[in-house]
């Protein structure tokens, strides 16, 4: 991280009376991730938490009023992203942004209670992105790229970003949830949310093949079954017959399961699993979400690894008719 200019003496802000109510967002954080839920606490957050509590902070630029307004704001967002019902939830996030209307998480909120369609979705996400932007600053920004999200003050922008992009690649805008994708690993090359199998899957589904080797080459330690069946696609998509073959192979050996869902001889369950294990068939079903949607768009990709099953003495795969009956991605936001 970039060392923070000091501010001389004269100029210096007063900060030590929000400076408590900011540990407390923090803490209240993590304390929400070591409860549960869909994150598992590693050694990257208790980084976080001391990174959080040690480093200079976006709110640092405030008044004393004016963070004390934004803290609050966020311990708020979090009492509505736990909220028991709609009613609740409503009631916690409007609170939150008549004290801080950039308050990231419950503009989510609310995006989430009264988007109706697709459409309304990405406006109140895109809204919901642009005053995360603002909130933490194009200087924060510019000075944090590199380690976000080990910044604690940085996920809720994080978190909107990512599922903008969801929703966006969910109406076909591949083109844009791709550049979101790709700014958040420039931002955490780390990914800890794990958004580079969504965007290998992208890459590979819109045919860029420099973004997707590059992206390959960049996370090549990584051995799941995401990478392995997209090194696959790649090489496939490359012309490089012989290297897909061999890769074809270390992708059933990452995951068995990945070819019976390719070939519709398992039928895909329609919700994501919320965990899984290397090899199982709940990664299957990931890989399926992030990389076997970009196979859907190469239909000959899919008739030559239905050709590589037949001469494996693989039985029971469907005919090649019968799969270009299968629909892809729409284009259009409805």
């Amino acid at each position: 991280m970039k060392k923070k200019t000091t501010p001389k003496p004269a100029a210096k802000k007063k900060t030590a009376p929000s400076a408590p109510a900011g540990m407390e967002a923090i803490l209240r954080e993590f304390v929400a991730m070591l409860g549960g839920g869909d994150e598992i606490v590693t050694k990257d957050d208790l980084s976080a938490l001391v990174n959080s509590l040690r480093a200079p902070s976006a709110h640092d630029r405030l008044s004393d009023k004016e963070a004390d307004a934004k803290n609050e704001a966020q311990q708020i967002a979090f009492d509505a992203m736990e909220a028991e019902n709609d009613t609740q939830a409503r009631k916690l996030a409007k609170r939150a942004l008549r004290l801080d209307p950039d308050c990231v998480d419950a503009l989510v909120v609310m995006t989430q209670l009264d988007a109706r369609t697709p459409r309304e979705v990405i406006e109140g996400l895109q809204k919901a992105v642009a005053a995360g932007e603002r909130s933490l600053g194009v200087k924060f920004i510019r000075e944090n790229e590199g380690h976000f999200w080990m910044l604690i003050e940085t996920r809720p922008w994080m978190r909107a970003m990512a599922e903008l992009a969801a929703a966006m690649k969910g109406v076909g805008l591949l083109t844009d949830a791709i550049r979101i994708y790709d700014r958040m690993l420039k931002l955490n090359p780390n990914d800890n949310q794990g958004v580079r199998d969504q965007l290998l899957g992208l890459y590979l589904a819109v045919n860029d093949l420099i973004g997707a080797g590059s992206l390959l080459n960049k996370y090549k330690e990584d051995s799941m079954a995401n990478f392995a069946w997209g090194r696959v696609l790649e090489r496939f998509l490359a012309g490089d017959r012989r290297a897909a073959r061999a890769a074809l192979e270390k992708a059933r050996k990452a995951n068995r399961f990945v070819v019976q869902y390719m070939t519709a001889k398992m039928p895909i369950p329609e919700e994501l699993p919320e965990m899984y294990s290397p090899g199982s068939e709940e990664e299957a079903v990931l890989c399926m979400d992030a990389v076997g949607f970009a196979w859907a768009q190469h239909r000959d990709a899919i008739f030559w690894l239905l050709d590589q099953c037949a001469a494996d003495g693989m039985r029971s795969a469907p005919k090649k008719r019968a799969l270009t009956k299968a629909p892809v991605a729409g284009e259009k936001v409805q």
